[in-house]
């Protein structure tokens, strides 16, 4: 069922302008789930868990304090900018909501999405790069077993898909959204 949208558009069943394709609703939906692991990982640290990691002097290392709250922060964070991408994918992504003051009920330029979710995939691209530069190093955080740094390891280690996933989602968006490309992605 089609309805008309400003008189000329018709929005698809989904709500958006034109069909999103099955593949990129999917991966939109794996991109939070990319975060979480880590997301929890950080909350066991946060807990009061050391998750196995060691500090300078070699005893189980703690975070108390601001850091507790740094650390869930970050965990609500990265989860919150991860659930962005459904906005490449979302009728939300196309015509912003009217709640939204000055710009609500208008319409998405579509390089007002692809400009930040391309530098935010570059970012995340790079971010995790580097963060895992020594994880297969001596020179990485001391754990007191191998088995407490695969496991951190194993929970950070879904962050490397984020940036490239939020890339794949970002052209299939800019290739939806531009009439030469329109229809070309099924």
């Amino acid at each position: 069922m089609t309805t008309t949208f400003r008189g000329t558009q018709r929005r698809t069943k989904a709500g958006t302008e034109r069909p999103v394709p099955r593949w990129a609703l999917v991966l939109a939906h794996v991109i939070p789930l990319l975060t979480l692991p880590s997301g929890l990982w950080r909350l066991g640290l946060a807990a009061g868990s050391s998750m196995g990691m060691l500090d300078d002097a070699g005893n189980p290392a703690h975070v108390h304090g601001w850091e507790v709250w740094y650390i869930v922060g970050l965990s609500l964070f990265s989860e919150a900018v991860a659930l962005t991408a459904f906005g490449l994918v979302k009728p939300w992504g196309e015509v912003a909501p009217r709640w939204i003051p000055l710009i609500g009920g208008r319409r998405v330029h579509p390089l007002a999405a692809v400009v930040p979710a391309t530098l935010g995939g570059l970012g995340l691209i790079a971010i995790w790069t580097y963060g895992f530069r020594d994880a297969f190093s001596g020179d990485f955080i001391p754990f007191a077993t191998d088995a407490g740094a695969a496991l951190m390891i194993a929970c950070y280690a879904p962050l490397q898909l984020w940036g490239p996933a939020l890339l794949v989602l970002t052209w299939a968006y800019y290739r939806r959204r531009t009439r030469e490309h329109a229809g070309t992605l099924d």
